[in-house]
């Protein structure tokens, strides 16, 4: 496909937006959460809650983190802001079913190459979802021809009463 640009519009001009993006995130950080009640979406809510991140609008993520991006703690964000996030979710209505959530943020060798994040979430407990989720985390990175020089998670797991729900994520400012 041919691009047709305006007139004032040069193809230097969007190919450095074009680098640039829309925005680039700075900082990272690693929450999770669980919740049980009546209604899934409101199981899921209250895992958002636990999280730290319940009052702000998550807007789906694929599994990148930025090469200069820097690992912080929690923040509390301006309730109704947009905030880029990559996570896991599990929700389930089998009482006495054990769910769980988990992300991996794995750094290459390379500092000047993008970190991987990955997501996973099953039947099954914390710890099996963060090794899981660790080594799909660490084969992206092989995928890409690079080492890891390091791997962060965080999972959450839960036993469902009602209506529960697991969340882990990487949220991304």
């Amino acid at each position: 496909m041919n691009l047709q640009l305006s007139p004032g519009i040069s193809a230097a001009t969007v190919e450095t937006l074009a680098s640039r993006a829309l925005y680039a995130p700075q900082a990272y950080f690693l929450v999770s959460g669980t919740g049980d009640a009546e209604r899934r979406l409101v199981a899921f809510d209250l895992a958002l809650m636990r999280a730290g991140i319940a009052d702000v609008n998550l807007i789906r993520l694929s599994s990148i983190v930025g090469p200069k991006a820097e690992r912080i703690e929690p923040v509390k964000l301006a309730p109704g802001v947009l905030v880029p996030t990559a996570y896991a979710q599990i929700c389930c209505d089998q009482a006495g079913e054990r769910v769980a959530a988990a992300v991996a943020v794995a750094h290459p060798d390379d500092p000047e190459r993008a970190g991987v994040i990955m997501e996973y979430s099953a039947h099954c407990s914390a710890g099996e979802a963060e090794r899981i989720v660790r080594g799909m985390a660490e084969e992206a990175i092989a995928n890409r021809g690079l080492g890891v020089d390091r791997i962060e998670s965080i999972s959450a797991e839960h036993v469902v009463a009602k209506n529960g729900c697991a969340f882990a994520g990487v949220v991304q400012l």
